[in-house]
C-alpha cells in the first residue's frame, strides 16, 4: 500500500533507501503513477523546507502527482485538508506548530492520493 511504502522510504524501513518528504511521497507512486526518476531526483532538493516558496516538501510532491498524475479536480480539496491536518503548507510553520510531525506530513499527503485516485 502506498501509504506504509510513503513512511518506510522517508524512515528507510523494510529494505527502502531513506529519502526526503517529498521523494518519499513520489517513490511510493513512482510505479503506479509511472513517475520518472528524474523527478524523484529533483526532489531530492525539496526536504526540509527547501520546496518551492518553503511549502512541505510532502505537501509539494502530493500537489503535483494529484495534479499531473491522478485528479486534478481535487487539487484545491488537498490544499484544505492537508492545511486543516497540519495547520500551515510552510515547512517551517509546521514545525513551529507541531500539530503534524514530517512522518504525519507524508502519511496525510499520501493517505489523501489513495482516497482521490480510488474514488476516480
Amino acid at each position: 500500500m502506498p501509504i506504509n511504502k510513503a513512511k518506510n522510504i522517508f524512515l528507510g524501513r523494510d529494505g527502502e533507501k531513506r529519502q526526503n518528504c517529498a521523494q518519499s511521497v513520489l517513490s511510493a507512486f513512482k510505479q503506479e503513477m509511472n513517475i520518472g526518476e528524474e523527478l524523484i531526483n529533483l526532489a531530492k532538493a525539496y526536504g526540509g523546507g527547501h520546496a518551492p516558496d518553503g511549502i512541505c516538501g510532502a505537501y509539494w510532491a502530493a500537489k503535483l502527482i494529484i495534479e499531473k498524475y491522478c485528479c486534478p479536480e481535487k487539487a484545491k480539496e488537498f490544499e484544505e485538508f492537508f492545511n486543516n491536518q497540519a495547520d500551515s503548507l510552510l515547512c517551517k510553520e509546521i514545525r513551529k506548530n507541531k500539530k503534524l510531525s514530517c512522518l504525519g506530513c507524508v502519511e496525510k499527503a499520501a493517505e489523501f492520493i489513495v482516497k482521490s485516485k480510488n474514488k476516480n
